[in-house]
């Protein structure tokens, strides 16, 4: 899609052969680009202002399909609800009132709509602030100006959009938001920004996209200006009698509320209905949404204004449910009339975590449900003999990998050639060191090493148990603590990145073999090693196949601008195989008492030094619990595979970002447990583990021929 003669003629059936007059800016858009040129410099656009814009824009033929597959109007209600007022949101929703609570009062003086229906805006729309769209706004409009139907309606967007940015509202520069080009904190097209946005902060500038006060005040104002009536609700659940005519129904439907009484129509607890300050000749209309056997709604003028946000029943009943919810209300009483609602986030992320317990490789269990989630089901539901396996996560599914019962894990015993191994020096590899650029062996403190240099960074990973050293941004400090007095083997190594696999704790296993797993306290073999394009090298390594042993495993590392670092398993039994594995990351640290983790808030996690026992994490988490300062020993299940380590002392953060990967172990052994470790001791302080894993409860069950990825990657930043 990077010329006009690349794309599809349909896609081109407005945008003909380019003029020979058209400036090369939106040349790819063939007359419509050197149209739209025309009409921004008409309305006072630069023309080397617009040329400089649109240098680099192409169009982004994946927009087209997305006009006629909008959620609103092809999820199922339940789904739809389920996904966007979930418990995770509901909880964010109130914290967010709580932090904002001036703001929120200011702005609930100065436009009448209440803080819960502002908020709620807020999180249906960008979750927060925390999804706002990815694709660039102006390639969005522009495709869509000039493909597709709509583009007389998407043209006068794009030409909005460029007066916001000619007038200093916006900055060009990575401006991002939906495909049909909504951005900003509440998701504003931009004839509505252009109309509706004001300046919340009072800095002169209505900037929807980095300023809290400002979304927040324009959304305010743009239900005001849509009719809100403040003080009167959205609406109220009600009961219909059996045989009610359902065709009376219809937002465009309106009747007093008295007329409503007089038909049958009562509370959802059976008594009259109830709407606080709307008289018996208040209009109203009924809204059916599933039908007569699913919930029913008696809805006033300020859900026309939620409607007007985006007209679309599921979208306003999300908006007003949500905010029902943060005002403390418990939601719809009547049930969807289906036998399989949606799930929140918390309930997809449990999913995804069963499925990846069974060996599917659909990446960490974030609570998207994306292609690979809906595969991974479509096999399960066969497995389970269901006639229409169609790949969707509902509640039917996850309590039906709920109630299946769990395999025990396997007990690994210690092969008969593991001592073999374990004495032995030998190097192998089957790639010559001198055919690889910046790769060579060599000691590395002490320990026989591959040792890789790029031009973005270095790296060593020992022989013995293929265990990352080392890891060294050009210009930055070691990322990986390496314990000075870290004994030779066949004692593992303490520091660095562990490998640990098949089982990470004791599976029933005895006291014959190593503790967390086989491969640490043997020699690697090196299978493969290129130098990419860019510079950066990638290694193929693997342990000596044991005997008996019917799981096999492959280690992937990329050394460059980051570390990315791949476990890869194999089941070549005929057996399934259940396993615990984890990456035991030492990262080196100024001060372990003054590093934080973010991206474990709100997880829940096994504390092995208060007997296993569940609790949940709070804020970020760090070791200056003055109950037991630097020791910590946790295992976070259903963990979200991204997390950041903020290091003051050295300025620094480190990224790390995890795929296939259901546990985070966080680890210090702290001060007295480390004076009882000689390879740790004072060094206790300079390291803090945190750890990629599948481990505790978070067992992968691996079938014969299945294989299953744990990946990290490390990526340094300044703080």
């Amino acid at each position: 899609m990077k010329s006009l003669r690349r794309l599809p003629a349909l896609a081109l059936a407005g945008a003909l052969a380019t003029a020979p007059q058209a400036h090369a800016a939106l040349a790819d858009f063939g007359r419509c680009g050197a149209g739209v040129r025309d009409a921004a410099l008409a309305q006072g656009m630069p023309a080397e202002r617009f040329d400089a814009l649109f240098a680099e824009v192409t169009p982004d033929l994946g927009v087209l399909p997305l006009l006629d597959a909008q959620p609103e109007f092809t999820t199922p209600i339940w789904d739809y609800l389920a996904a966007l007022v979930d418990a995770q949101r509901v909880a964010d929703g109130r914290a967010m009132l709580d932090t904002h609570r001036a703001l929120l009062e200011r702005i609930a003086s100065g436009y009448g709509v209440d803080p819960a229906t502002v908020v709620a805006v807020w999180g249906v729309e960008s979750d927060y602030g925390r999804i706002a769209g990815r694709r660039p706004l102006l390639q969005s409009l522009a495709t869509l100006s000039c493909n597709g139907r709509r583009q007389a309606f998407f043209r006068s967007e794009l030409l909005a959009l460029l007066r916001l940015i000619d007038r200093g509202d916006l900055v060009a520069d990575g401006l991002t938001g939906s495909w049909a080009g909504a951005f900003g904190q509440t998701q504003f097209m931009p004839s509505t920004y252009a109309r509706i946005a004001v300046d919340g902060d009072g800095d002169g500038r209505r900037d929807l996209v980095g300023s809290i006060p400002d979304a927040l005040a324009s959304t305010a104002n743009y239900l005001k200006q849509s009719g809100w009536r403040s003080g009167q609700p959205w609406g109220v659940e009600v009961r219909i009698p059996a045989g009610f005519d359902a065709s009376v129904a219809g937002r465009g439907k309106r009747r007093p509320l008295a007329a409503w009484r007089a038909l049958g129509i009562t509370g959802v607890d059976g008594g009259a209905v109830q709407a606080a300050a709307m008289a018996d000749d208040s209009p109203a209309a009924l809204l059916l949404p599933a039908g007569s056997t699913g919930p029913a709604l008696l809805v006033f003028r300020n859900y026309d204004a939620i409607y007007s946000y985006n007209a679309a029943e599921s979208y306003a009943l999300a908006i007003a449910t949500l905010a029902d919810r943060l005002r403390g209300g418990n939601g719809l009483v009547a049930a969807w009339p289906t036998d399989d609602p949606g799930l929140g986030r918390g309930e997809r992320r449990e999913l995804q975590s069963l499925l990846l317990a069974r060996g599917h490789d659909i990446g960490s269990a974030d609570g998207m449900v994306g292609d690979a989630t809906r595969r991974a089901i479509r096999i399960e539901q066969q497995r389970l003999g269901w006639q229409n396996a169609d790949g969707r996560a509902g509640s039917r599914i996850l309590q039906a990998l709920r109630d299946a019962r769990p395999a025990p894990p396997t007990v690994f015993r210690l092969p008969a050639d593991h001592s073999r191994f374990v004495h032995s020096a030998i190097v192998r590899s089957e790639v010559p060191m001198k055919d690889v650029q910046g790769l060579d062996t060599g000691d590395f403190n002490g320990f026989t090493a591959w040792k890789v240099e790029t031009p973005f960074s270095t790296a060593a990973i020992s022989v013995f148990g293929g265990q990352l050293l080392s890891f060294v941004p050009n210009g930055g400090r070691e990322v990986m603590w390496l314990s000075p007095a870290a004994k030779p083997p066949p004692t593992p190594i303490r520091g660095g990145s562990p490998v640990c696999w098949p089982y990470f704790a004791r599976q029933g296993q005895g006291s014959d073999v190593p503790s967390h797993g086989f491969v640490r306290t043997v020699p690697w073999e090196l299978r493969d090693a290129r130098r990419e394009a860019d510079g950066s090298v990638l290694l193929t390594l693997a342990p000596p196949v044991l005997e008996g042993l019917s799981l096999r495993l492959t280690m992937k590392l990329r050394i460059g601008r980051t570390l990315e670092q791949e476990l890869i398993t194999e089941n070549t039994g005929s057996q399934p195989a259940v396993f615990t594995q984890a990456l035991h990351n030492y990262f080196n640290v100024s001060d372990a008492l003054k590093v934080d983790v973010a991206g474990l808030d709100g997880l829940t996690y096994l504390d092995k030094l208060d007997a296993g026992n569940a609790h949940v994490q709070q804020g970020d988490w760090n070791l200056r619990d003055p109950r037991d300062p630097g020791r910590s020993d946790r295992i976070y299940t259903q963990a979200r595979g991204h997390y950041v380590l903020r290091d003051p002392g050295f300025g620094r953060s480190i990224d790390i970002t995890t795929q296939g990967s259901r546990s985070a172990v966080v680890w210090n052994a702290g001060e007295a447990a480390a004076a009882k470790m000689d390879d740790i001791g004072a060094g206790w302080r300079n390291y803090v583990c945190v750890e990629a894993g599948n481990v505790g409860p978070d067992l992968i069950e691996l079938a014969p021929g299945g294989s299953h990825v744990l990946k990290q990657v490390f990526e340094v930043r300044p703080l």
